[in-house]
């Protein structure tokens, strides 16, 4: 028998000797104390919806008062009759994929197969180490554009990585709804605006250049770095190659023949790259032709940190009782240079060379004309050199030697 439900009498409800005990209130149809053996008591709501019997667990008492659970029963009742059915809708939140199982469906279905090896690894770092962190306990539907903005704003000491792990996070969404996680049209990643990125246009000059061959021959010849090492560094600045596609060179794609280097995998799809007879004098003087070109005497390949230690440098470890090993680039006295500078360096001197667009694009390998573009419109009097006479010069510069500027006529270089 229904009886008005107050604080006293909930305080008073003994608990069944076994199962549940279940006293509805007067005043609210379907509403009522369900108390279990345990002794623990939690307000309820009984509903029809659908055709079916529906139970709702508003809340445990005290922490809901009689009051506070009475009221939200009458505000139930009232959108269940205009069809709402919040035990179905706790039941899908309940099911509802998270933040972590989109992470984990991303990776294995986009990351995996779409992205090249070095770009997996990447973005699994940044879904692994920033995203699923911040957000993993999330349900998919309930990430907002608050929440993109919170995560965006944490990271705005490093912007560019900010922006990067916000476009991952945007395709994230946009596969989301693809994969009926999230309703169309509700990824939280639009409107939010990303950090402005400052352009860097360092390059190297001749003097610098030669600063560089400089220090590479002391280091070698001190023992600091490695033949292979002073070797890929070389090869960088002759070619203005990726760093990664240099540590990964093998002797199989090389075609001397036709002084060219045949990339099947790289940033922008696979690519021909234009081989300059300084940079196939390099590789002739080497006296190997299999495996990787870049490798010590048993075979042991280089890998981009070597390279980029040897450049850089390492720090005193006082603890571990290393010293402090200069890099070359601190040799040369260009301590504000990167590695990938030297690409740079073979863009502009491309562009100085009188070489346009769409060839300073195929030299490097861009996916754009953009990038291209920055190099050639630092020269305002083109010359058409090739990329022979362009590596020819960054060699003799390293050599320390006057380069001679060479112009393409009738398609050969004269």
């Amino acid at each position: 028998m229904a009886q008005k439900l107050d604080t006293q009498s909930v305080k008073a409800f003994e608990a069944p000797a076994t199962g549940n005990r279940i006293v509805y209130d007067s005043e609210v149809k379907g509403f009522g104390c369900r108390i279990t053996a345990a002794g623990a008591k939690s307000f309820i709501l009984n509903y029809r919806a659908g055709g079916r019997e529906r139970r709702y667990t508003i809340g445990s008492f005290p922490d809901w008062s009689v009051v506070a659970a009475r009221n939200e029963a009458s505000q139930l009742k009232r959108e269940i009759d205009r069809g709402r059915d919040p035990m179905a809708e706790r039941e899908h939140d309940r099911q509802a994929p998270a933040m972590t199982d989109l992470c984990a469906r991303y990776l294995a279905e986009h990351v995996d197969i779409h992205n090249k090896p070095r770009t997996r690894v990447e973005n699994r770092r940044m879904v692994e180490q920033i995203i699923k962190p911040r957000l993993g306990r999330l349900k998919v539907e309930a990430v907002d554009r608050e929440d993109v903005m919170r995560l965006h704003r944490e990271m705005g000491r490093t912007p560019r990585q900010a922006n990067h792990v916000l476009s991952l996070l945007s395709k994230m969404m946009n596969l989301a709804e693809v994969w009926r996680m999230r309703p169309d049209g509700t990824n939280p990643c639009r409107h939010v605006q990303r950090y402005a990125e400052t352009k860097r246009e360092r390059f190297l000059s001749a003097a610098e250049l030669e600063r560089v061959g400089a220090a590479l021959r002391a280091a070698e010849a001190e023992g600091a770095i490695r033949p292979e090492v002073a070797a890929c560094i070389r090869f960088l600045a002759l070619t203005g190659c990726r760093l990664s596609e240099a540590v990964s060179l093998t002797w199989d794609v090389i075609d001397s023949k036709a002084s060219v280097w045949r990339l099947a995998e790289a940033k922008a799809g696979a690519r021909i790259v234009p081989l300059g007879a300084p940079a196939l004098a390099l590789l002739a003087s080497l006296g190997r032709s299999d495996g990787q070109v870049f490798a010590s005497a048993d075979g042991k390949p280089v890998t981009d940190n070597v390279i980029e230690r040897a450049w850089i440098g390492e720090k005193a470890q006082p603890k571990h009782r290393k010293v402090a090993r200069p890099g070359i680039r601190d040799r040369a006295g260009i301590p504000d240079v990167r590695v990938h500078d030297l690409r740079h360096t073979m863009g502009t001197y491309a562009g100085g060379a009188g070489l346009n667009a769409f060839m300073v694009r195929d030299l490097l390998g861009h996916k754009t004309m953009s990038m291209a573009g920055r190099y050639v419109s630092r020269n305002a009097d083109p010359l058409r050199a090739a990329a022979d006479a362009v590596s020819g010069q960054i060699a003799a510069a390293m050599e320390g030697k006057p380069a001679e500027v060479v112009s393409i006529k009738g398609g050969r270089a004269t």
